[in-house]
């Protein structure tokens, strides 16, 4: 346990520097290329950085970090009993060789593939993850822009400590997994060497992601790899620049609407539906599900008797 809350144990924690480094140069590289806000006096820019959405993305990363601490400190308790108790010692894999960490790393990445799809698919999943889309922005400021309810990621890798994964090392494959995706979010890369496109996600894939355009939506859902979206059908490939956002924009920067503004549309929704099939709906629905509405009666044609 000293170890998980040691910071100096997590590789965010030295990817940190690294992040507003790159955040630094992304944004001289494109007041540069003039790109930059107040491109036009009154309107934001179509690319690049906007001072205000960057703060608040910035602010809402910084806030998860505590909220993920409380979830690794809860998880980690859950899977430690699981390896210790209930994990048979046969199938408990030795983490000092260079096949386990390949292992892990593949396992931790495939869980979060199942854990964002999740999310994309799931209303109440949904109305945590949608604050990380409600940029209209694609920029490394903005894969700093981090939910604050990771609640759901602990079930997805609840099977891993089952399966002999160590539970320690799968926050440290996971805390790999965010330094990769933080290097996804930029406009100024473009498609990468083509073997790497077909193994890897890229800006380019993830780009896709973010997108709110019909043809994009939910779409390439990948961490580090992107054979999880080709194998289980839900890869496109980037053909014209994404609109970013969401596809009914917030139209905020509070960062307590950004994040629980759908979790209140869902309580009120719930409070007010009717019967336990309408509840259901709106918790576990698609985004956006609403009850089907009867049809209306068919007129009569006219001197009809």
């Amino acid at each position: 346990m000293h170890d998980l809350l040691d910071p100096w144990k997590n590789p965010v924690t030295y990817a940190i520097p690294f992040f507003l480094l790159s955040i630094a140069i992304e944004l001289a590289a494109l007041k540069w290329l003039d790109h930059g806000e107040g491109s036009v006096a009154g309107h934001k820019p179509p690319t690049g950085y906007h001072g205000r959405d960057a703060r608040t993305s910035m602010g809402m990363g910084a806030i998860s970090l505590v909220f993920s601490l409380a979830l690794k400190v809860g998880s980690f308790l859950v899977y430690t009993a699981v390896f210790v108790y209930v994990t048979p010692d046969a199938i408990k894999m030795p983490t000092d060789t260079w096949w386990y960490w390949v292992l892990v790393i593949l396992a931790v990445d495939f869980t979060f593939y199942l854990s964002h799809r999740f999310v994309h698919r799931v209303n109440v999943g949904w109305a945590a993850h949608q604050a990380h889309h409600s940029s209209e922005y694609m920029n490394f400021a903005t894969a700093l822009r981090q939910k604050w309810n990771p609640w759901f990621e602990f079930l997805f890798w609840l099977p891993l400590p089952f399966l002999g994964f160590s539970p320690w090392t799968i926050y440290m494959a996971f805390g790999f997994n965010l330094v990769y995706q933080f290097f996804v979010h930029t406009e100024t890369i473009d498609k990468l060497w083509r073997p790497i496109e077909l193994v890897m996600n890229t800006p380019s894939h993830h780009r896709v992601h973010h997108g709110s355009d019909p043809e994009y939506l939910d779409k390439n859902y990948a961490g580090i790899f992107i054979i999880w979206d080709r194998l289980l059908g839900s890869f496109v490939e980037e053909k014209q620049r994404p609109t970013y956002g969401l596809t009914k924009p917030v139209n905020s920067y509070n960062l307590i609407k950004l994040q629980y503004g759908d979790y209140a549309q869902i309580v009120r929704n719930v409070r007010g539906a009717h019967g336990w099939r309408e509840r259901l709906g709106y918790l576990f629905g698609p985004p956006g599900w609403e009850p089907q509405q009867p049809a209306e009666p068919a007129l009569s044609p006219a001197g009809a008797d």
